[in-house]
């Protein structure tokens, strides 16, 4: 599985409408470093953010977990809303 669909999968276990989520990876201009940009439909930003951010540093987390098992590389995940 790789990191977007990861993040994917864990955005849409999150929110109540599976159906507003994007997730795409963009290039960066760091080789070691890999940019993940979500949008989340507006009402969902509380959900998939959190209470002092920690449901964000925990997706975070986990797929920077992943990448290190997987290809060792940065990953910075950008959460915006439609």
């Amino acid at each position: 599985m790789s990191l977007v669909e990861l993040t994917e999968k864990i955005i849409k276990n999150i929110v109540t409408d599976e159906d507003n989520v994007t997730v795409k990876e963009f290039p960066s201009e760091n080789a070691d470093e890999i940019i993940i940009e979500v949008l989340v439909n507006e009402k969902d930003m509380g959900r998939v953010i959190g209470k002092n951010g920690r449901t964000a540093n925990a997706i975070r987390t986990l797929v920077q977990a992943s990448s290190s098992l997987h290809d060792n590389k940065y990953v910075k995940i950008n959460i915006d809303k439609f």
